[in-house]
């Protein structure tokens, strides 16, 4: 399973929410599809509001989820460079690019 908590750029709440309106409108069937080509079973997204601002906590399951942002990166399927454009313009985050630092590290309790 992938967990990813990503900040919300300043102003792009409203972006975010229509954003989260078109997954699960109009463009439901295509993100079904693009769950289904990178083996996901579940692929959730909650809003907190935090004193910095508002962050996305975001999960992703199934046999393709540790391989899925290597995999979206390079991705020139057009829903999958539409939903990396929205990925960069609301959370700045460049899937096409490693990201910066370490990865995280699983602890057990």
């Amino acid at each position: 399973m992938g967990v990813i908590l990503v900040p919300i750029v300043e102003g792009k709440l409203d972006v975010w929410k229509q954003w989260i309106g078109e997954l699960n409108g109009s463009r439901q069937r295509e993100f079904a599809s693009f769950n289904s080509r990178y083996g996901l079973i579940k692929h959730e997204a909650w809003l907190a509001e935090t004193p910095a601002g508002p962050v996305v906590i975001a999960i992703h399951e199934g046999p393709g989820s540790d391989d899925l942002m290597p995999k979206l990166g390079p991705s020139q399927d057009s829903f999958d460079v539409w939903f990396k454009g929205k990925l960069n313009d609301i959370h700045g985050m460049d899937v096409t690019q490693p990201p910066p630092g370490p990865m995280p590290v699983r602890h057990l309790g």
